[in-house]
């Protein structure tokens, strides 16, 4: 049973750790030289956003199985949130990344139900008419991953200086 709740304070030194491990930062990066995920991120800055904007603007999830926090979710309005790491995107637009931070639990399922997740809470804003994605360019498996989810391919585009091919899921009619 996967749970996803809103990150703590508590909950800094362990997204600092999940952010340090090897396939976490292979998953988020195409630096061979990068030491950690989201690198230059203070994580509580990250966890604090929530309290400062609103968790319908921004908020970072930690993931338990059973009730071991296995790993994170962000969700954020693309439009709004303050970095405008999107650029020029319309309203209505949330985007998400997602990592399984505990090596043990990967290839369990936990991203499929961590993903639906996200996704039902993301739709669950009313204006919500789309969220967007951007794997690696090179992370084929996760490409696959969010196609059978349904996410259809945008194009590619550099973040920063990764690669990646930015990917979009629209709401289901209904």
């Amino acid at each position: 049973m996967i749970t996803l709740r809103p990150a703590t304070s508590a909950d800094v030194a362990l997204l600092i750790q999940w952010s340090l491990r090897p396939h976490v930062i292979r998953a988020t990066s195409d630096d061979p030289g990068a030491t950690a995920a989201w690198e230059g991120a203070n994580w509580a800055d990250e966890v604090a956003k929530r309290d400062v904007l609103g968790a319908d603007v921004y908020e970072i999830l930690i993931a338990e199985a059973d009730g071991r926090p296995i790993g994170m979710v962000a969700l954020h309005d693309a439009h709004r949130e303050p970095s405008h790491y999107w650029g020029d995107i319309e309203p209505g637009v949330r985007a998400l990344d997602i990592w399984i931070g505990e090596p043990d639990q990967l290839g369990r399922g936990h991203g499929t139900e961590m993903m639906r997740q996200a996704i039902d809470r993301s739709f669950a804003h009313p204006a919500a008419h789309a969220i967007v994605i951007d794997p690696l360019a090179s992370n084929t498996a996760a490409i696959r991953f969010y196609r059978r989810l349904g996410f259809v391919d945008v194009g590619e585009r550099d973040f920063d200086d990764d690669r990646c091919l930015v990917m979009r899921l629209h709401r289901p009619p209904g």
